[in-house]
């Protein structure tokens, strides 16, 4: 596969390449290092029947975060596509294991990034969240859109393969009721949409880079609640982000409902392993209200 691409990617960055080093961690896509006499570089291969929509999606959130000019991105060179192998090209960045002053510095510069306001909830383009699709039609309510958008979609695909019951599922009345009910007034912020602690670096120069994003325009909140399912941010992080925007009155209940969407995408991605962090959200929220 990589064999092939090498003179292609060659001839579009204009630069002869010296060598290549497969990478771990890629989950979806093949990930290499990329080396020329002076530029390092990170490419990612996919030949899913999806793959040269997902990279131009990738490529298209990247850009929109690197234009707001708050936190750093590696900046995209190309998407391509060549014998049914489509991939992507970027700035390799050399990264560290994160320090205190790192996180405080993350948290910093995400909330800077949280605070480019918009009028209207979604993005200009859909995306995806893992493999799976996500919609990012456009909603004047946040409510209407985390709804419709997110979680109806996923607990239909739950329900369509036998991992939720109907029993256990909010209808939309419910769901948006109770919702609304732990919504204070905000600003809808330009969200990464996937903020787990594998999407984000620390260059060796201390400077934050997020990763692997998953854009559209929603509640800062949602970010912070990512951030929090699986660890791996230290505490600076949210006490630098909330000296900028505050805590909301209801946070953990926001957490919660915000995690019910990641929840519900690695029950539909992985299967029953996260069937019970799911319930007990349902259970905890939606079991009184039937």
């Amino acid at each position: 596969m990589l064999t092939n691409l090498i003179p292609t990617i060659s001839q579009k960055i204009e630069e002869e390449i010296v060598s290549t080093k497969p990478l771990s961690g890629g989950s979806i896509s093949s990930a290499y290092l990329i080396k020329t006499a002076k530029s390092k570089y990170f490419l990612k291969v996919n030949s899913a029947s999806n793959a040269l929509k997902m990279f131009h999606e990738e490529q298209r959130g990247l850009n929109a975060i690197e234009s707001t000019k708050t936190i750093a991105v590696p900046h995209v060179y190309f998407v391509d596509i060549h014998n049914q192998n489509a991939f992507i090209v970027m700035d390799y960045i050399e990264s560290k294991r994160p320090s205190p002053s790192d996180y405080k510095r993350l948290g910093n510069e995400l909330a800077k990034l949280h605070k480019v306001s918009f009028n209207e909830f979604g993005f200009s383009s859909d995306n995806f969240i893992g493999s799976l699709p996500q919609s990012n039609k456009k909603h004047d309510s946040w409510s209407d859109f985390y709804w419709n958008e997110r979680i109806y979609p996923q607990m239909q695909l739950a329900l369509n393969a036998g991992l939720l019951s109907v029993e256990e599922v909010p209808n939309e009345d419910q769901f948006i009721s109770l919702f609304n009910s732990f919504i204070d007034e905000f600003i809808p912020s330009l969200l990464h949409g996937d903020l787990w602690g594998g999407n984000y670096l620390i260059s060796e120069d201390g400077t934050p880079f997020l990763i692997d994003p998953a854009i559209y325009i929603g509640h800062n909140m949602v970010d912070i609640a990512m951030s929090q399912l699986f660890g791996s941010f230290g505490p600076e992080f949210y006490d630098s982000y909330h000296k900028i925007i505050d805590r909301p009155k209801y946070y953990n209940e926001l957490i919660n409902l915000y995690q019910l969407y990641y929840l519900l995408v690695h029950l539909n991605l992985f299967g029953k392993g996260y069937y019970s962090g799911v319930s007990a959200i349902l259970s905890r929220y939606f079991q009184n209200s039937k």
